[in-house]
């Protein structure tokens, strides 16, 4: 397994959401997957898969990440409409300054990334954040193999999109936070060409830890995904960010 470069998050290792959706793709559609991520992912590196008690990522003998399936409730977070996730990602704070600019997922500076630009909810006791995204082409891999005409999204992208929303949901612009846990499941993938809504919100943490949730709707207000985040706040040097 390679996480391609193009596929990053910080600058020099991969997205946290896009690994952890690698190894979610080897438990398929409908299973609720937890993936801890116990180092940055390289890029451009042969990695290796050992199956135990849970599936592991390495690096040579360093662990990179470790999956496994779990029987959890993934509480979705209320929807808004499409106008109104536009409108919030008019706001979106990595407009005016962005840790990572070049990420896969959230970047300002990567016209083939996803640019799922969330911005606050007007108006919204809750604090949800929420962002408009239409997948494009450039975003099908492996659509194919679930018997469906559609084009759809990869697994590893659709667990991109429900990731860094988690991040600006927790204040991502106030101190540097990188993902150090997420569970999703995806109920289907997103289709290629139509426009989604995702919507996130931070629902707890104490010290460096933040916790929030994310879910993503398809163009009829049905869930795509659910998602839940823990954030562990980091020095921007050890980025370089």
């Amino acid at each position: 397994m390679i996480v391609a470069s193009r596929f990053n998050g910080p600058p020099r290792s991969g997205n946290g959401g896009y690994t952890c959706g690698l190894l979610a793709h080897e438990f398929g559609l409908g299973e609720t997957v937890e993936v801890t991520l116990r180092r940055p992912p390289p890029l451009d590196v042969a990695l290796d898969l050992r199956r135990g008690e849970t599936l592991e990522l390495l690096d040579g003998e360093t662990l990179v990440a470790e999956a496994r399936a779990v029987e959890e409730t993934v509480d979705a977070v209320d929807p808004v409409d499409l106008e109104t996730a536009r409108a919030a990602s008019e706001h979106y704070p990595g407009l005016g300054s962005h840790p990572f600019a070049r990420c896969f997922g959230c970047g300002t500076e990567r016209p083939d990334g996803l640019r799922v630009f969330p911005g606050p909810v007007a108006g919204d006791d809750a604090g949800r954040v929420a962002a408009a995204w239409t997948p494009a082409e450039s975003t099908a891999a492996d659509w194919h193999e679930y018997d469906d005409p559609t084009e759809r999204c990869s697994v590893a992208t659709t667990w991109t999109a429900l990731d860094c929303i988690g991040g600006w949901a927790c204040d991502q612009g106030e101190r540097l936070m990188v993902l150090g846990r997420m569970t999703a499941v995806l109920d289907t993938l997103p289709a290629v060409g139509e426009p989604h809504v995702v919507v996130a919100q931070r629902v707890g943490g104490e010290g460096r830890r933040s916790l929030s949730l994310a879910t993503l709707y398809d163009p009829d207000g049905r869930i795509v995904g659910r998602a839940r985040h823990t954030w562990v706040a980091i020095d921007p040097s050890s980025f370089d960010a």
